[in-house]
């Protein structure tokens, strides 16, 4: 504790106990994986419903207690894993965690949902998936940060190719050898010159998605799908 308090200027809890300290670590990151897969099955239910999740959450939000999550994909090496190390030593104990697991369930279903909905749009729109072209824009966990552990972008993208999409995979901040080594993904840092896609997926909101000009990716009639929901509501088809 000593050591700590001369690095740490915001100050330092000492937990009576190892034990006590890993669980609160644990449980951090177990508490907003279970937060984010209640607003993740919202999303699931208001996209059948027919409304926008955004919109019900800025309304619920106008409560003064209500506890305001976006949903998304939730992956890295914190979030997505540590109620697993909770969940196995419930079970060791001999207790079934049911909430933990039921929202671990919630949270890696999110990227089949976004293929399923994309190919969903595409079919709407008179397109044939098979050899659609589809770009995914981003591949790291998160925005803005080259770590790509655990990155559920890759869900995403198989799925899609599964559906028998072509896919390519834009990422600035990605380690495009990582990628490769990692997921046997090619991924691009630069737009192809003059390509343009048949829907576009934002996975990641890097910077420089959010400054990019999509105009000069899509083809006409082209789904747009932001799963951040930071792009103009007018220039996207759907959105988590």
């Amino acid at each position: 504790d000593r050591l700590y308090k001369k690095i740490i200027t915001a100050g330092t809890h000492k937990a009576p106990s190892i034990k006590v300290a890993e669980a609160a670590k644990a449980i951090e990151n177990a508490q907003r994986d279970v937060n984010i897969s209640f607003v993740n099955e919202l999303a699931l239910i208001f996209d059948r419903i027919g409304i926008d999740t955004h919109d019900v959450l800025d309304a619920a939000g106008t409560k003064y207690n209500f506890l305001k999550y976006k949903p998304g994909l939730v992956g890295g090496h914190c979030i997505s894993v540590d109620p697993y190390y909770l969940a196995h030593k419930a079970v060791q104990c001999g207790y079934h965690p049911d909430v933990i697991l039921s929202g671990r369930r919630v949270n890696d279903s999110v990227a089949r949902f976004v293929a399923s909905k994309v190919v969903k749009l595409l079919i709407a729109k008179g397109a044939v998936i098979r050899d659609a072209e589809v770009l995914i824009l981003g591949i790291t966990f998160k925005e803005n940060c080259p770590d790509v552990r655990n990155t559920k972008v890759v869900e995403i993208y198989q799925e899609l190719c599964d559906y028998g999409a072509k896919v390519d995979v834009l990422d600035p901040w990605a380690d495009a050898a990582e990628v490769r080594r990692e997921y046997a993904i090619e991924v691009a840092t630069v737009p192809a010159p003059g390509k343009k896609y048949d829907a576009v997926v934002l996975a990641v909101a890097h910077d420089e998605f959010l400054a990019m000009d999509l105009d000069k990716i899509l083809k006409k009639d082209a789904v747009v799908f932001d799963t951040k929901a930071v792009l103009d509501r007018k220039r996207v088809d759907a959105r988590l």
